[in-house]
């Protein structure tokens, strides 16, 4: 007999089906049921609005067999109905169930299909409950206590309420009842034609008006776009990940023409700073659409003032952004409806802005933003750095908010080799690189649009790049590294860790500390072979399940892989790259946030990291960050010059729909990465290949 857990836990996902148009999603069970799992409901924005949902045919649940995605919003599931069949083997009744969500919106049509010589009379029966749980209380592993639902059932359907959230369930059809807890039945009489069909449908519609987000209208700006390689698992991670990015497409209320994309499911569904950036970097090479509306959305939010409560300072990109204030169950984390606990968002920001400049982001919508880069670089130099050593560094100073404000911002993310915890203020070494990028980059923008400020900014980057190299490089018998943060003492921090790949390709190495960490990255201890592990397996904290101490997350390894092809090492990158693609396939290439660190040896498929989100933004827009590192794509929009250094990684390539300076494109490599079809070269200064 088991023992009941102590404490609660947060749902797996890992075996569990989502169809989802954010901020809607409707996690299920394989067969398309809901509610034998905890996290399983249809969600909207921050609330769980259906917490179970049965379908009967004929009294009796249809025997499962197979199940199907379209794209990210619509499933397929087909079942069996053989207590509806005839005598002999084949089974000759089928049920198909489709079901397709949008913004506020859920449908399923039910088809029930026949071989059989008569016809057939029974009914079909939908049983759905209300539940209205908030949503990081599932994530917790409880119920939201005192919800209190109404539920009124009338011509139009069965309405529920609780608070300002409203939810109709109705069917043309249907004959609908409901009891005093809102049990909701739905039942049709239906006549299945002799070797014919019927059909029933029902509908869910859902309105919060306090939610913050909603789902973005319109095509993606990557609706075109294939890639097709001989090895097939790199077109099929695109053609995954971009279906999967549609469905993450959202606007804030405030904006609703500005484009972001959600962080991720189930969890995520709203805007993040540094998630939301990362992943519209990534996807430069489809164009800069995303990329702009990503920055005007985050610069509307800008810090301009100094809230201790908030994190908020001015300059400051925020981090997360909630209806309201988001309390954590079993954790003494608690944040502000608009947070602003990040210390890598806002030098990342400036650098999505350098980036899509850099790949033909109109000047005019790049000028627009400068007032708010000479703000982020002015938080850098003062705010960011706040004991004044020239490094930017953080800690939460309210007791409640993040105690890690890098990516990596899980309490015991940050730790010494032997496992200690590290104490804050900490400046993690990736920090200092994005930093250092941002200050170039900014100031190579205000040169360009002739504001002044260059090349102060150019001098501190410099300050920053010898301070660092002086500073966190640590000595070891199989070679230094450098560390992963310095702690309040501005001791080195001696974990190796996958942050050093983030270091690469921003120019804060030099030739010999590239090479060094580029080897450290390959190495059994951090290599995988399913990716890039978080924490270094000869570290007392390591752990393949730990969240970020052992784990394998696909957008830290793309940020390696794409350092790795910008310094010029392309044997380091192809094997990571092998890595990611042995995962991708493991995953059926819906990439999650994070999986275990398990390496090859130990497992011969990858093994899930059960809770983590998926899809996720940045997971999937790696798989565009990949592919951009495989073509070698160096931009410069300026000189009008794209450059071409296809690595010899996945064989015969063929990728349609790049975007370079507003130009769509298409682009064919043999085996051997030679360029062999580039329709941009109509442009005489574009540059197919980089000697």
């Amino acid at each position: 007999m088991s023992e009941t857990p102590k404490h609660p836990h947060q749902p797996l996902l890992h075996d569990e089906l989502v169809a989802l148009s954010a901020p809607t999603q409707v996690w299920s069970a394989p067969d398309g049921s809901m509610g034998g799992r905890p996290l399983h409901g249809i969600y909207h924005s921050d609330t769980r609005i259906v917490g179970a949902l049965t379908l009967l045919v004929g009294s009796q649940i249809p025997e499962s067999i197979s199940h199907s995605m379209t794209d990210a919003a619509t499933l397929s599931f087909v079942s069996l109905l053989r207590h509806l069949d005839g005598r002999g083997a084949d089974p000759r009744v089928l049920l198909t169930r489709v079901r397709q969500v949008r913004d506020g919106r859920v449908t399923e049509t039910l088809e029930l299909s026949s071989a059989i010589n008569d016809p057939i009379e029974t009914t079909v029966t939908v049983e759905l409950t209300p539940s209205f749980d908030i949503i990081h209380d599932v994530k917790g592993g409880v119920s939201t206590p005192g919800v209190v639902i109404d539920s009124v059932l009338d011509d139009a359907g069965v309405r529920y309420t609780s608070g300002s959230i409203t939810a109709s369930f109705s069917s043309a059809d249907a004959d609908l009842a409901v009891d005093a807890d809102g049990l909701t039945t739905a039942s049709w009489n239906v006549l299945i034609p002799a070797h014919g069909s019927v059909s029933v449908s029902w509908e869910l519609v859902i309105v919060d008006p306090s939610a913050v987000v909603r789902g973005a209208r319109g095509e993606s700006d990557w609706a075109g776009v294939t890639a097709t390689a001989d090895d097939s698992r790199l077109g099929a991670w695109v053609d995954t990940a971009l279906k999967d990015l549609a469905g993450l497409r959202m606007v804030t209320r405030e904006q609703p023409n500005d484009v972001f994309l959600a962080a991720g499911a189930p969890w995520f569904f709203t805007l993040f700073g540094r998630d939301s950036i990362w992943a519209a970097r990534m996807l430069l090479p489809l164009g800069t659409g995303l990329a702009g509306s990503t920055l005007r959305v985050l610069a509307a939010l800008q810090g301009t003032e100094t809230v201790a409560a908030t994190a908020e300072q001015p300059g400051k990109i925020m981090h997360e952004l909630r209806p309201g204030t988001l309390n954590m169950p079993g954790e003494e984390t608690s944040l502000p409806p608009l947070y602003y606990g990040t210390v890598d968002a806002t030098a990342l920001w400036i650098n999505l802005l350098h980036d899509a400049w850099k790949w033909g982001m109109p000047d005019a919508e790049v000028e627009e933003l400068l007032p708010n880069l000479e703000s982020a670089l002015v938080w850098m130099r003062s705010y960011g750095d706040s004991d004044g050593d020239g490094f930017l560094e953080y800690v939460d100073s309210t007791g409640h908010g993040l105690a890690n404000q890098g990516w990596k911002d899980s309490g015991d993310s940050i730790q010494w080799r032997d496992g200690r915890l590290a104490e804050g203020p900490i400046a993690l070494c990736e920090v200092q690189a994005y930093a250092y990028e941002a200050a170039l980059g900014g100031a190579a923008l205000l040169e360009h649009f002739g504001r002044a400020g260059g090349a102060d900014w150019r001098e501190w980057a410099a300050t920053l790049k010898t301070r660092f190299n002086e500073e966190f490089w640590i000595e070891s018998p199989d070679g230094a590294y450098p560390a992963v943060a310095l702690d309040a003492r501005k001791l080195k921090v001696d974990t190796v860790t996958s942050n050093i790949g983030h270091l690469l390709g921003t120019g804060i190495l030099d030739e010999e500390g590239s090479r060094l960490v580029a080897r450290r990255l390959v190495s059994p201890e951090l290599s995988s072979g399913y990716g890039l592990r978080t924490m270094s397996s000869d570290s007392a904290g390591y752990w393949p399940l730990s969240y970020h101490g052992g784990s394998v997350w696909t957008h830290d390894t793309a940020i390696a892989i794409a350092g790795l092809g910008r310094a010029g090492f392309a044997a380091e990158a192809a094997t990571l790259i092998e890595g990611l693609l042995r995962a991708a396939e493991g995953f059926d290439y819906r990439m999650p946030e994070l999986h275990s660190g398990h390496s090859t040896t130990e497992s011969a498929a990858p093994i899930p990291y059960p809770a983590a989100c998926r899809p996720q933004a940045w997971s999937a827009a790696s798989a565009i960050a990949v592919l951009g590192t495989v073509l070698g794509l160096e931009p410069d929009a300026r000189a009008d010059e794209l450059r071409l250094a296809p690595l010899p990684v996945a064989g015969a390539l063929t990728v349609r729909g790049l975007v370079f300076g507003g130009r769509s494109f298409d682009v064919a490599t043999d085996a051997a990465g030679t360029v062999r079809r580039n329709t941009l070269l109509a442009a005489p200064s574009v540059v197919p290949v980089l000697d």
